[in-house]
């Protein structure tokens, strides 16, 4: 069992003199549950790993880590690489869920051999994919990987196409979504019209875009928040019930596709 509101990491240890305000948000986070934090070897070419292993350091058992590999690392030879790299900057011996960060050229068998192997090994406890659209899972089926535990998209109020049928053909066969930017890289929080109505439930725009994803039944959110104030804020909106009546003005503003999309990817 994770949490559905987690700790993002992405843009996060770039700037040396937000290291501490990232430190503290993170460490808030887990004092106030949300201890699925992720991460990758993308983010800050290795950098955010390291700032969650310190975030972590004394507290690792009670924490969900997640981390993503370059598809470029996925190959029998490489992704136990890429794994030794990501377990030594984040100071630890596994990963909870280790993720396939995007589809790349190595074939999709051999990548599942190799996650299988990594969890034999312990070295990693689950495994599972970013950016799969159903195209791709039904491929990843087909090459043996029924045991993929989660598929980490692109989802919020700005984006809903994986709505008409990724999320449910995962949805049918039991495999959880992780939504990234729920908040579209902050860009939703200036909506004038997603502001209004959030003005009149006492939120911010951000709090009403998080709270209408983890409103979504099955899906798990991994905001980023770069200090405290900002993680207790995120706090706030797991904590929402949105009625039946704010869903609807938002479905209004924010219209579900009619029709497949292709998936989005930022």
């Amino acid at each position: 069992m994770v949490p559905a509101l987690g700790q993002g990491t992405w843009q996060m240890a770039e700037q040396p003199s937000q290291r501490d305000s990232e430190l503290a948000a993170l460490r808030k986070g887990l004092d106030l549950g949300m201890s699925l934090i992720d991460t990758a070897e993308m983010y800050g070419d290795g950098a955010a790993e390291e700032l969650v292993a310190e975030a972590i350091q004394d507290r690792r058992d009670q924490v969900f880590l997640v981390s993503k590999a370059y598809p470029w690392h996925a190959s029998a030879a490489d992704l136990p690489k890429a794994c030794k790299a990501s377990l030594r900057r984040l100071g630890t011996d596994r990963i909870d869920l280790y993720l396939l960060h995007w589809r790349g050229d190595v074939p999709l068998a051999e990548t599942v051999a190799a996650m299988e192997a990594l969890r034999d090994a312990g070295h990693i406890r689950h495994w599972g994919v970013s950016n799969f659209s159903v195209t791709d899972m039904e491929e990843l089926m087909v090459a043996g990987g029924w045991r993929c535990a989660a598929n980490q998209v692109l989802y919020n109020l700005s984006r809903r196409g994986p709505e008409c049928d990724l999320l449910p053909w995962l949805a049918a066969r039991g495999i959880p979504v992780m939504a990234y930017s729920p908040v579209e890289q902050g860009r939703l929080a200036g909506h004038p019209e997603l502001r209004r109505i959030a003005t009149g439930l006492g939120l911010t725009a951000a709090q009403l875009a998080l709270a209408w994803v983890l409103n979504r039944p099955g899906l798990i959110a991994i905001p980023k928040a770069a200090n405290q104030i900002h993680t207790q804020q995120n706090l706030r909106a797991a904590e929402l019930g949105l009625t039946p009546v704010v869903m609807a003005e938002l479905d209004d503003l924010f219209p579900a596709p009619l029709t497949p999309q292709p998936l989005e990817v930022i």
